[in-house]
């Protein structure tokens, strides 16, 4: 340490994206405007016509900023602790705007003074480091920076620290043996993460029209449900990155979700929404193989989706509503896809029983935050007095869903499909049993906060489906 520190006469200058953070502020402004106020995004393109100066202060102008929450290098802290505690000058001397630059210097309370971006200044490179001489003359000084944009003060610097170096400055640092602290952690595995493939469980929905319609041996229609699961897990894959990045404060916020790869700061902005693009991609590509109405449905789904993650989700009973749509969207799919006709029962019976999983969810959010919660700490249209409400209004929803499968199973239309319609009639207790048993669960405080992945992981549940899908198949050709 003593190394990287340096002189103790000479001043210390700490860039601020990338280095003494792990994200970017001007990505994270850009998302934070997207989220408080979207609609100033349409003034995105005038502001980059008028520079990179000009857009970062608009960025930071009217948005609701709390440096507490941003994800440090708690290495590159220490570093700046230590030297503060040898009576060592420290700057802050970043590119981001000026406003957020005080307000992390003044939350740190590290900093001696800060240099940053102003309305018409971008203060990145050669203009910080000409910034930087004026300030300490020929004294010299040390840097910490990270990328390439940093060179030409890790060059100009007595002492440098490369911290978490793009691929310039990892060249740069391997050529003059600078001082180095790495990134840690492991990109690749972050992106898997930020792309939540065990989230792809819940399309297995698009196979059910395949499984409601006894076609298990028609390769065709296998092959096209396939499609369209991987086609609708590619799409929402790149949902959940871009929810994320728009949610970035309030996940921050949350006992767990803090820990995601964008809020913890362990995958960059940029790369996340390079990979979301691939997969909207990927996902437009097997779309192309299948019927349009396919298409159709899925291109639904993204804009409902899109709209949840920008507004819906913080409408009181609005976002559950579109949850347990999306859900029922996904069988919709599915039935685009294969090229069945849809039934009734089907729909009605999936909207009630995923309003009530989706009511499940936002009563584990509301529950994970517990006594004092509020819209402003949750990110949702509800407080700690609806608890009651939402288990209220689940458990009723769950058993409607049973009601209408009860109903189903006593109408003509079983006659016609299954051989012996009395084995279908164990369904309806294995379903009171999955849905009373989430609640039971859910209000101990035991439940995931997703309850179709817990459906799908939890070995009861599994057990439940299992002997339902035996009692089908006997129902069918016994």
């Amino acid at each position: 340490m003593d190394a990287r520190i340096g002189q103790k006469d000479r001043p210390i200058f700490v860039d601020l994206d990338g280095t003494l953070i792990k994200s970017d502020l001007l990505w994270e402004t850009l998302f934070l405007t997207a989220r408080q106020a979207p609609v100033r995004l349409l003034r995105l393109p005038g502001w980059l016509s008028s520079g990179k100066a000009r857009l970062k202060a608009e960025l930071a102008r009217d948005v609701d900023f709390d440096p507490a929450l941003l994800p440090y290098r708690e290495e590159v802290l220490q570093a700046l602790r230590e030297a503060k505690a040898d009576g060592r000058r420290i700057v802050l001397a970043t590119g981001s705007n000026e406003r957020l630059a005080h307000a992390v210097a003044d939350h740190l309370g590290l900093f001696d003074a800060v240099m940053a971006s102003c309305d018409d200044v971008n203060l990145t490179s050669s203009r910080k480091l000409e910034r930087i001489t004026a300030d300490c003359g020929e004294d010299g000084f040390d840097y910490f920076g990270n990328s390439h944009e940093d060179i030409c003060l890790l060059d100009a610097a007595a002492d440098a620290t490369v911290v978490a170096p793009d691929r310039a400055a990892r060249r740069w640092q391997r050529r003059t043996g600078a001082e180095l602290i790495e990134a840690g952690g492991n990109p690749a595995r972050a992106a898997l993460k930020a792309m939540r493939p065990h989230q792809w469980a819940k399309n297995v929905l698009v196979f059910v029209p395949v499984v409601l319609t006894h076609e298990f041996f028609n390769v065709s229609m296998l092959l096209s449900a396939l499609v369209a699961f991987f086609a609708f897990s590619f799409a929402a894959s790149a949902v959940y990155i871009l929810n994320d990045l728009v949610d970035l404060t309030a996940d921050r916020k949350h006992k767990t979700k803090r820990n995601r790869p964008f809020a913890s700061g362990s995958l960059q902005i940029p790369h996340g929404l390079k990979l979301a693009t691939g997969l909207f991609a990927g996902s437009l590509v097997l779309s192309l193989l299948l019927p349009w109405t396919f298409l159709g449905v899925l291109v639904a789904y993204l804009c409902a989706t899109t709209a949840y993650s920008m507004f819906i989700k913080r409408m009181l009973l609005i976002d559950v509503l579109t949850l347990a749509g999306l859900y029922t969207t996904r069988i919709m799919a599915g039935v685009a896809a294969t090229d069945v006709s849809v039934s009734f029962w089907l729909l009605a019976f999936s909207l009630f029983f995923f309003l009530s999983l989706a009511l499940v969810k936002r009563y584990t959010e509301l529950m994970d935050f517990g006594s004092g919660a509020e819209r402003s700490k949750t990110g949702r249209g509800y407080v700690d007095a609806d608890l009651e409400t939402l288990a209220q209004a689940g458990m009723a929803s769950g058993f409607a869903s049973v009601m209408v499968l009860a109903l189903y199973i006593n109408s003509p239309e079983v006659l016609v499909h299954y051989n012996m319609p009395a084995m279908v009639w164990p369904l309806c207790p294995i379903l009171l049993y999955i849905i009373v048993r989430i609640w039971v669960l859910a209000r101990r405080g035991q439940m995931h906060d997703d309850p179709v992945v817990f459906i799908l992981q939890d070995w009861r549940s599994q057990m439940m489906i299992a002997i339902g899908a035996i009692m089908f198949l006997l129902a069918a050709y016994a």
